[in-house]
């Protein structure tokens, strides 16, 4: 009975992470520039093998914090991905992870086999490394149904924040356009947003008002039974 289970404990898992950010107009991702083999010199998700002794909700902050120097990050698991030959070197099962943070928070510091960390827009990302490409796709496609139905895009803008700059990261992240009045209507009917009666500064137009998320307000709202749907 043991030589018949030996094959099943031949193969490694590990865990990939999808970093996304916004930069007031763009949705992007984190990658991180491959300084080994396979796939030197591919940009790629920060990812590696899982020790044999941690948990995986430990493994994926510990993996990202030693290729990119960002820790203690929320993350949501996407899926399991486990084509046979999906990497070169053997039989390896990743499961993939994605967070949303703010651009201007954090500070990259590559490091192991990480030899750059760079911030890329999702429409400019080439051909990466092992099977990326699809585990991207997966976890903006994850993104894009979360976002509908909670207020997940907050995250990735300032704590005061204008009703347009609220509009384009929802256009980013759904790549699609809105209808203004339409998004303002809806979103305010919402009740979610506080508004501070502050003003933009420094801005050549007319300065617009300052909004922050009632965080609060959205749990109270929850348990009622109510539906963000943008």
């Amino acid at each position: 009975m043991e030589k018949n289970l030996k094959k099943y404990f031949t193969l490694a898992v590990s865990i990939d992470c999808v970093v996304f950010g916004f930069d007031g107009k763009d949705l992007k991702v984190l990658l991180i520039k491959r300084g080994e083999v396979p796939f030197k010199n591919f940009w790629a998700l920060p990812g590696d093998l899982m020790k044999p002794d941690e948990d995986l909700n430990v493994s994926v902050n510990h993996i990202l914090k030693d290729l990119t120097g960002l820790s203690d990050l929320f993350f949501e698991q996407v899926e399991t991905f486990g084509e046979i030959k999906r990497h070169p070197l053997g039989r390896v099962i990743t499961t993939g992870y994605y967070t949303l943070i703010k651009i201007d928070d954090y500070e990259l510091n590559p490091s192991s086999f990480a030899s750059k960390a760079k911030w890329f827009k999702i429409k400019k990302i080439n051909e990466l490394a092992f099977d990326h490409d699809k585990i991207l796709l997966s976890s903006i496609q994850k993104l894009q149904k979360s976002v509908r139905i909670r207020p997940l895009g907050f995250e990735l803008l300032p704590q005061l924040f204008t009703l347009t700059e609220l509009k384009l990261l929802y256009e980013a992240i759904l790549d699609i356009k809105m209808d203004t009045r339409n998004f303002r209507k809806k979103i305010l009917q919402m009740k979610l947003l506080k508004e501070t009666g502050k003003l933009q500064e420094n801005v050549s137009h007319r300065p617009a008002k300052l909004f922050q998320f009632d965080k609060k307000q959205y749990e109270i709202l929850e348990k009622k039974g109510f539906n963000f749907d943008v």
